[in-house]
Order: structure tokens, then C-alpha cells, then sequence
């Protein structure tokens, strides 16, 4: 368990950080150690009165200063609402972490177009329309921003059952990269983190339901054994927002416990030999020698 952050306290004292989905899950873990960092946080989502639960939530813990502001980030106009609300609140907004996802398991022949539609716009039109809106804004000005995408680690070698969330995901990825290369003249940086298994209220039900949870356990594929741990990547993303990462554009940063090397190795699988049967597997290979 990790018990304490890993920056220096004030480490972001001067920064104002928008979390897109910023009202649960991994949005509120990374909002309540920004905040324990001296940062001024704001969090958008849908969902107002979980907004203002989780603003009073962090306030009361930390002692910095939330605004929620409801917006729904497929509507380009809402993220603009945002940001003038961030500015007039703060007097300026110097970060951005697109954070809003939506995700389900499905075969994809059983899915509908519209059901395309519900997971792309959420987080690939999300994405682009927070990162176009506050880009616009910094350039315009001439402030520093930084940028900071939540992926996924399928998102760039692809995955069955979760398509939508892939292609949106793979679509964040590419504007990340592109947007690290034009952008950077503007002093504008662009990161993304690529987390694999970190267990959130909701989603993780959804996504490995009780009736399926014993065939697809997801512990079998981390080499480390175990899930990530939210302080583990809230972590990550404050030193990915901080001064001290400066030097940092255009990565996509896996933190997954090994999980996604090691369903690409080849032979990973032999984990499951027992050591006993080993001596007798090295005869017979000698043998065929």
C-alpha cells in the first residue's frame, strides 16, 4: 500500500488542473493528490450532484480548493463553459487531464452503430474537443499547458470484446503524439499514461461481471500478481503535470504490472509448469538434440 506521494509538497502550488470525469475512480484519486500538492483542481463530468459530493469530499480532506462544473465533453460548448469557469475561479487554467471514459464488454457483431457512438464521442470526441478548446486558449494567450490523456494499454496493439474503447483509445494515442510534435513550439506538452488493471467502483463490475469474473481473471496476466494501486498512478500523473517532467512530450507511459509484455511473450504461458516437471522436460529436449 502506498502511504505517502512520491513529490515534494507544493509541487504544483500554482497550477490549476481540470479533470475531465474528475467525480469518481481514478479522476478522483489523481484530484485529491493534486490537491495534497498545492494545485487548484477543477472536475467536470455529467453527473452534477456526484460533482458536488466529491468536491466537498476532497476539500474537507485536503484543505485545497475544488470547483465542479457539470459539462458533458461530447458538446464542444460545455468544455468552452469549463474553461471560462476554471479562469474566473483560478484566474488561469494551466492543465488538462481528458480523464472521461466509457467502456463495456460485448462481442462486436451484437453491437449497434449507436453503441459505437456512446463510447468514441465520450472518449475520442471528448478528448479532442477539451484538447482543441483549451489548445485554442493557450495559444491564443501564450500560456504553457500541459497536457495529460488517460488510455489504455490495448490501445495500441488492439483487443476483441472492447473495439469501441480500442479504436477511441488508439484515436487519443495518435493525438497525443501529434499534437506533442505541433504543439511544442507554444510550449504546449502532451502525455498520455496507459494504465492496465486498477479496480474502480462501477466500471470494473462492468467490465468483469460476476457471472465471468472466474474464466477472465485478470491477475492471471500480471506478472506482478496484483492490481495497481490508485496512489500508484495518481503518482505518475502529478509528476507527468509537474515542472519536473519538462522534458517529457509526446509518451504514452504503461504502468500495468507487467501485464501487457506479458501476454505478448511467446512462452510467458510456461509460468504454468510445475517446477517438478522441469528435470523431465530438459531429458526429452536433450533427447531430440
Amino acid at each position: 500500500m502506498i502511504d505517502k506521494g512520491m513529490l515534494k509538497q507544493n509541487s504544483l502550488t500554482g497550477k490549476t488542473v481540470v479533470i475531465t470525469g474528475g467525480g469518481t475512480g481514478l479522476g478522483k484519486s489523481m484530484g485529491q493528490y493534486f490537491l495534497e500538492l498545492g494545485a487548484n483542481l477543477v472536475i467536470a463530468s455529467r453527473k452534477e450532484d456526484i460533482l458536488n459530493d466529491t468536491a466537498k469530499e476532497l476539500m474537507e480532506q485536503t484543505g485545497g480548493i475544488v470547483l465542479p462544473v457539470a459539462c458533458d465533453v461530447r458538446k464542444y460548448s460545455e468544455i468552452e463553459n469549463v474553461l471560462s469557469a476554471g479562469r474566473e475561479k483560478f484566474g488561469e487554467v494551466n492543465v488538462l487531464v481528458n480523464n472521461a471514459a466509457g467502456n463495456f464488454i460485448s462481442p462486436t457483431e451484437r453491437l449497434s452503430h449507436k453503441a459505437f457512438d456512446v463510447i468514441t464521442d465520450i472518449v475520442l470526441k471528448g478528448s479532442y474537443n477539451a484538447t482543441l478548446a483549451f489548445g485554442k486558449y493557450w495559444i491564443k494567450h501564450q500560456i504553457k499547458g500541459t497536457i495529460l490523456n488517460i488510455v489504455t494499454t490495448y490501445a495500441e496493439t488492439g483487443s476483441g470484446y472492447v473495439v469501441p474503447s480500442a479504436l477511441s483509445k488508439a484515436g487519443v494515442i495518435a493525438l497525443t503524439k501529434s499534437l506533442a510534435s505541433e504543439w511544442a513550439k507554444y510550449d504546449i506538452r502532451s502525455n498520455a499514461i496507459a494504465p492496465g488493471p486498477f479496480p474502480t467502483e462501477g466500471a470494473w463490475t462492468r467490465l468483469f461481471p460476476d457471472i465471468i469474473a472466474d474464466k477472465i481473471d485478470p491477475l492471471k496476466r500480471i506478472p506482478l500478481k496484483r492490481f495497481g494501486e490508485h496512489e500508484e498512478l495518481a503518482n505518475l500523473a502529478a509528476y507527468l503535470i509537474s515542472d519536473f517532467s519538462s522534458f517529457i512530450n509526446g509518451d504514452i507511459i504503461t504502468i500495468d504490472g507487467g501485464e501487457s509484455i506479458y501476454g505478448a511473450g511467446e512462452f510467458n504461458s510456461l509460468d504454468n509448469v510445475p517446477a517438478e516437471m522441469w528435470p523431465q522436460i530438459e531429458k526429452m529436449v536433450r533427447k531430440k538434440k
